[in-house]
């Protein structure tokens, strides 16, 4: 039971991180408009995959995620 207070502030100490980060690393990294990300216009409509943006963030979650579960 006193596991639970403990994760949610880590939870919210990792979500307000992450938000600086993205704020911040914004300017600099432009995420979003990699050259794996494709768009497609037509007339009246258009489509937008991030491709290349999605396996990144999927890789350093996954390197973060490991980290954490190498000290449990």
């Amino acid at each position: 039971m006193n596991d639970i207070p403990k994760l949610l502030i880590g939870l919210g100490a990792a979500l307000i991180l992450f938000g600086l980060i993205w704020q911040v690393g914004g300017r600099y990294i432009s995420l979003g408009r990699l050259p794996g990300d494709f768009f497609f216009k037509g007339e009246n409509t258009s489509f937008y995959f991030p491709l290349a943006t999605s396996i990144i963030i999927s890789i350093v979650l996954s390197l973060i995620l490991f980290v954490i579960g190498r000290f449990r």
